[in-house]
C-alpha cells in the first residue's frame, strides 16, 4: 500500500478538471511535492504545485519532464483527449491522434518514470480510464480507453515485482469542461479525486468512481444485448 503523506507526485493534465482536483487533494493529504503538468505550465493555478511543461505524446517532452522530476514516487496519468472519431467516417488520422494521447501518452510517461520511481524505493501509478473503456459507443475514444485499460492490467503484473503498484480509475460523467454540454447526472472532480487517492492508499487494483461505472462494470458478464439495447431490438 502507498502512503500519500510525504510522497512526491506528478499529475499529467494537472491544470484543470480531475487533474486539478487531484493536485489539491494530494496536498490536502500531506504530499510533500506535486508536479502539475500541462502543455502550457502557466495554466497551473495551484499555489503550491510545481508547474511542468509536458506534451504526453512527444517523447522529447516526456524525457525532459522525467529529467526535471527525479524525486517522483507517485505518477498519475490523467491527461487525455476526447476526439470520438467515427471508425467509418472520420479521417484515420483522427483515430490515430486519440490513441497517441490516450494510449501511447501514458505509456511513454510510464516508461520514463518507472526507473525514477524504482530509484526512489518504489511507489504507485494511477491511470485514469473511463466507463467507456467497457462501452464501444464513442468511436476512437472508447477504443483508446479500452486499450489503456488493457495496458494498465499488463503493467500491474509487470511492475508489482519491481515495487510499483498500479491502480486504474474508471469514471463516467464528471462535472468538467469536457462534459459541459452533456445533460446527465455528474459527479464532482473532488469526489473522483478523493476516491482515487483512497484507492491508491488502500492498494486497490481498480476504483469505480460513480454509480454508472459500477453498473456497467457489473454488466460485463451479461449478454451483449444488456450493454447495447439496440442489439436486442
Amino acid at each position: 500500500m502507498t502512503t500519500i503523506e510525504g510522497s512526491v507526485a506528478l499529475v499529467t493534465g494537472g491544470s484543470r478538471g480531475i487533474g486539478r482536483a487531484l493536485v489539491t487533494a494530494l496536498y490536502e493529504r500531506g504530499a510533500k511535492k506535486v508536479y502539475a503538468t500541462a502543455r502550457d505550465p502557466r495554466t497551473v493555478t495551484h499555489p503550491d504545485a510545481v508547474p511542468l511543461a509536458l506534451e504526453v505524446s512527444d517523447p522529447a517532452s516526456v524525457a525532459a519532464a522525467a529529467e526535471q522530476a527525479q524525486d517522483v514516487t507517485l505518477l498519475i496519468n490523467n491527461a487525455g483527449a476526447s476526439v470520438n472519431a467515427s471508425f467509418l467516417d472520420a479521417p484515420v488520422e483522427d483515430v490515430r491522434r486519440e490513441f497517441e494521447t490516450n494510449f501511447y501518452g501514458p505509456l511513454l510517461v510510464t516508461r520514463a518514470f518507472v526507473p525514477v520511481i524504482e530509484r526512489n524505493g518504489g511507489g504507485h501509478i494511477l491511470n485514469v480510464h473511463s466507463v467507456l473503456s467497457w462501452l464501444g459507443v464513442a468511436g476512437s475514444y472508447s477504443a483508446s480507453k479500452a486499450a489503456l485499460w488493457s495496458q494498465t492490467n499488463s503493467l500491474r503484473l509487470d511492475l508489482r515485482p519491481r515495487g510499483i503498484e498500479v491502480t486504474g480509475l474508471h469514471v463516467g460523467y464528471v462535472d468538467t469542461d469536457m462534459t459541459a454540454k452533456i445533460d446527465a447526472p455528474k459527479v464532482t472532480p473532488e469526489s473522483v479525486a478523493a476516491q482515487a487517492l483512497d484507492g491508491i492508499e488502500s492498494g486497490a487494483f481498480e476504483v469505480l468512481a460513480d454509480d454508472l461505472t459500477r453498473q456497467v462494470k457489473a454488466g460485463l458478464a451479461a449478454d451483449l444485448g444488456t450493454l447495447y439495447p439496440q442489439l436486442a431490438a
